[in-house]
């Protein structure tokens, strides 16, 4: 009998010597992968930070002390942010919830011409000290012109100026920056020429890079700010994407159709030319972007912004320094107070924020307005060129930092049918990794990294509002970061597993 029994236990040890073993194994999970999900439930064996085996259920022959059960709810690569604003919550207590609690694993940083400098410094911070998600960034044109230019900068740069923010710009992308981002809505970049962002935009394909742009104009100057961009793509021979897509003036509601015909063109001409968008009606800026001219003593202007771009309902105060307790009202709630009229109190809003500048405050002027119409935001979002984004950060008043990708699931998924499940997580994940550039990120694959979220389709929904920005989703069971799990039971882990993204 004890021989029989030392038998067994020695062929029971060779037989788990021959067996795979893994660090955790996810079993009875609809995987969803390359916009297509799987018909059969899967299992999926993980070593390390990477995605090992890929099997039917109950066909994984291998080994874990750690084994989670789907209970057939959807596996997805984690979700990755191509427009974020998240850099600032990566160290948050508890650290990026924001992004973790809807899905994200990847947030691509230095938008709207905005970046860290230098970008190697930066990259070397993320990698001294790990953070719970994977972070890339590129190299932001206000950036250069505001480290070249200074506090002289509402003017036309020269030559030499111009060759400087070159130099600057080579070194961030030698760093790994992904490309060059631009926001020509805002102080500096609104003062550029296009010939500088010309100039600029021809250092990028020596180094296989992409340019971004938040546009000069999502509004007035939409279909001129859209050449601009498509010429870069033409000229350069380079991926160019548009920022947050979206159409933001009453009399460019309806245009969408026009709009992705222009873009279709370019690309049969040869033109990679793509976009992202956040799943709202609505934006989050400083008051000032509304003033294209910078004219913001004009009330004519004013008027035609409060009838056309927005609305005194529609602008709702985000963080006014100069009286913190405008937040949260709109500027109808504030003009009534101080009975004035809308126009009025927008332009005597503006010059509080000056004077408040002249003092050296903290002078935030952030709102939130309504903008866009919801058949555009449809449109646009089915494009097949483009993918989801949050634009979003882990305060403000915005939703779409804690909210944009489990709405797009919640809301335009499963309410709206305006994407299918897998066209949606396509959009999320690899779509997102093929127009950055991300390699081994996006796709449920074996020998691809195990970013991962496990998530139920059928409650999955967003929860943050205007009023309650940080509310945190719902329906989102688990999120692993390179095999390490960072989201929970509702909660973060407090584990990290963040890397830096370089250019491909």
């Amino acid at each position: 009998m004890k021989k029989t029994h030392a038998l067994f236990t020695l062929i029971s040890f060779l037989f788990s010597c021959n067996r795979e073993h893994y660090d955790f194994i996810i079993q009875n999970a609809h995987v969803s992968s390359d916009g297509t999900s799987s018909t059969e439930l899967q299992d999926i064996g993980i070593r390390g930070d990477t995605i090992a085996a890929i099997t039917r259920s109950g066909k994984l022959e291998g080994l874990s002390n750690f084994v989670i059960d789907a209970n057939g709810l959807v596996l997805a690569p984690g979700f990755i942010d191509t427009h974020s604003h998240h850099g600032s919550g990566l160290r948050n207590n508890p650290p990026s919830i924001a992004t973790i609690s809807q899905g994200i694993t990847t947030i691509i940083v230095g938008q709207d011409g905005g970046s860290h400098w230098p970008l190697k410094k930066y990259f070397q911070l993320l990698t001294d000290s790990q953070v719970v998600i994977n972070v890339g960034s590129y190299s932001g044109h206000n950036t250069l012109r505001d480290h070249v230019l200074g506090n002289d900068f509402k003017r036309k740069s020269t030559q030499a100026e111009i060759d400087r923010m070159i130099a600057i710009l080579k070194k961030d992308m030698e760093a790994g920056a992904i490309g060059l981002s631009t926001g020509l809505e805002y102080d500096p970049g609104i003062y550029s020429t296009k010939d500088e962002v010309l100039q600029l935009s021809k250092v990028l394909p020596q180094y296989n890079g992409r340019y971004v742009s938040h546009m000069r104009s999502e509004d007035r100057y939409f279909w001129d700010a859209l050449q601009e961009i498509i010429t870069i793509g033409r000229d350069f021979k380079i991926p160019v994407q548009i920022s947050h897509f979206k159409l933001a003036m009453r009399g460019l509601w309806g245009k969408s159709d026009s709009t992705l015909q222009i873009l279709e063109a370019a690309r049969k001409e040869g033109i990679d030319v793509t976009a992202d968008l956040y799943p709202y009606t609505y934006w989050s800026s400083t008051i000032r972007v509304l003033f294209p001219e910078r004219n913001f003593n004009d009330e004519k202007e004013a008027a035609f912004i409060l009838k056309e771009v927005t609305s005194p309902e529609g602008i709702i105060f985000s963080n006014y320094e100069p009286n913190p307790e405008y937040n949260g009202r709109s500027l109808a709630e504030v003009a009534k107070q101080e009975k004035k009229t809308p126009e009025k109190m927008l332009i005597e809003l503006i010059r509080r924020l000056d004077e408040c500048d002249k003092k050296g405050g903290d002078c935030g002027g952030s709102i939130v307005a309504t903008s866009m119409d919801e058949n555009d935001v449809k449109k646009l979002m089915q494009w097949p060129h483009t993918n989801i984004c949050s634009d979003g950060s882990s305060s403000g008043r915005h939703p779409r930092g804690f909210g944009a990708f489990t709405r797009v699931l919640g809301h335009y998924v499963r309410e709206e049918k305006t994407l299918s499940l897998d066209e949606a997580i396509y959009k999320m994940t690899a779509l997102a990794a093929d127009q950055i550039g991300i390699a081994k990120r996006g796709r449920i694959k074996v020998g691809y990294f195990a970013d991962l979220v496990l998530f139920d389709p059928k409650t999955v929904n967003d929860q943050a509002t205007i009023a309650e920005p940080q509310k945190i989703s719902v329906g989102i069971e688990h999120v692993w970061v390179n095999g390490v799990e960072v989201f929970a039971n509702g909660k973060a882990t407090g584990k990290i597993g963040g890397r830096v993204i370089y250019r491909k």
